[in-house]
């Protein structure tokens, strides 16, 4: 397990208990039970206590995460059939983007996401999730095939936002983004997105601009990181800890401003602590959510999804 900064006490607590059972192990005449029972009943307590109340620095931290599921994870669980399709058909192919045809609950869907990658290669391999200009065009034709097939389209966004490289801005980053956010609003299908982890700037927006819109309890969504937004207010990235408060990024806020329309809850300690139940709770939430949306005609979802989001900003936090 890697420890967030916060979790060190924890760290100590588990780690005082493992050492007690490694003695154990190398001397069977110890009797260690009671002890190491003793130090997991405080680390339990200690670990419910610190999920509590987190704060929304805190709550980043958890998010970035990287033993959280990523994308390639629930797509592997939840999805039978899964036919990953590939490109642009214009650039190249983005591995920060995968995508293709599946099916949910015997249910052929097309299904979107960010991957971060889950070691030093794979990570390299997908960008750590910084989608470049063709994996907006990917999913723009992902989510136009979708439409042809009357497909519903659901997407898992976990990017710390689209890749800010010379490369990228000069094949068209701003545009690609643009138009996969148009292409959201067009599509005459239901449009389902989950925040997994990172909901970061305009590249989460872009797949995430759908009819229903829910987010991991332990999640963030922003217009910008805490670290740039405080770069940029204070010249200093060491405030992000407040820029993370003013930024109202946790799913609870977004959830009282209208932005976010479901909570998923997640195990005590986070998705990394409960992998499988984090998993399965996604999988009930995108259940639900698409039970909501059945029956509905192409003009009633564009319509639905439009005043959602022209509507957003009429709800407000005090301040």
């Amino acid at each position: 397990m890697n420890y967030l900064e916060f979790e060190k006490p924890l760290a100590e607590i588990e780690g005082k208990a493992e050492e007690l059972r490694a003695m154990a192990r190398g001397n069977p005449g110890m009797d260690i039970a009671k002890e190491a029972e003793a130090l997991d009943k405080k680390a339990e307590v200690m670990l419910r206590d610190l999920y509590r109340d987190l704060t929304p620095w805190r709550k980043c931290q958890v998010a970035r995460h990287p033993e959280r599921p990523h994308c390639k994870d629930y797509i592997e669980a939840l999805f039978s059939e899964y036919t990953p399709l590939a490109g642009d058909r214009n650039f190249a192919d983005d591995h920060a983007v995968m995508g293709g045809l599946a099916r949910f609950n015997d249910q052929p869907v097309m299904v979107i996401g960010h991957e971060k990658g889950n070691d030093t290669k794979s990570r390299i391999e997908r960008n750590f999730g910084m989608a470049r200009p063709e994996g907006y065009r990917k999913a723009i034709r992902l989510m136009d095939m979708a439409d042809r097939f009357r497909l519903p389209v659901i997407t898992l966004v976990d990017t710390p936002g689209a890749y800010p490289g010379k490369g990228a801005e000069e094949r068209g980053q701003a545009e690609a983004i643009a138009r996969s956010t148009q292409k959201c609003l067009e599509i005459g299908v239901p449009l389902i997105s989950v925040v997994i982890g990172e909901g970061g700037s305009g590249g989460a927006v872009a797949f995430a601009t759908a009819n229903r819109v829910a987010m991991l309890e332990h999640s963030v969504y922003s217009v910008i990181s805490p670290e740039g937004c405080a770069s940029i207010l204070w010249k200093d990235a060491e405030k992000m800890r407040e820029a993370a408060e003013a930024l109202r990024l946790t799913a609870q806020d977004l959830q009282k401003l209208g932005v976010i329309d479901r909570i998923i809850k997640e195990p005590t300690g986070g998705a990394q602590r409960g992998r499988r139940d984090t998993i399965e709770a996604v999988g009930k939430g995108i259940e639900a959510m698409l039970k909501e949306l059945s029956g509905k005609k192409p003009e009633a979802l564009i319509k639905d999804r439009r005043s959602k989001f022209i509507e957003m900003g009429s709800k407000g936090l005090a301040a």
